[in-house]
């Protein structure tokens, strides 16, 4: 199972979307979080509409809207001061190491 998902969290780090062992409804749902992130003018009806042919509710969208302009807010305010990026993979591994 962790080899699982250290190969999903490296595919998803190098944007690798394609590779990345994940269900079908969660490729649907990082999709639009790439379009949405990448592109937001061009989200339609229809891209909720196929997240809705996947499985996923209203709620859980919304959620996923929330969080991702979250994230876009948190970055364009570290990007403006300056503030560097915490090497999360580095800290992941260390709290792994601890934890034994």
């Amino acid at each position: 199972m962790q080899e699982d998902t250290a190969q999903v969290a490296s595919a998803l780090q190098q944007a690798d979307l394609d590779s990345a062992q994940v269900s079908e409804p969660e490729r649907a749902l990082l999709g639009f979080a790439r379009l949405l992130t990448a592109e937001p003018w061009k989200t339609s009806d229809q891209d909720i509409a196929c997240l809705r042919q996947q499985g996923w509710n209203d709620g859980q969208i919304a959620e996923a809207v929330y969080v991702i302009a979250l994230f876009a807010f948190f970055n364009r305010v570290a990007d403006a001061f300056g503030l560097a990026a915490p090497d999360y993979a580095k800290i992941m591994d260390e709290k792994t190491l601890d934890d034994h």
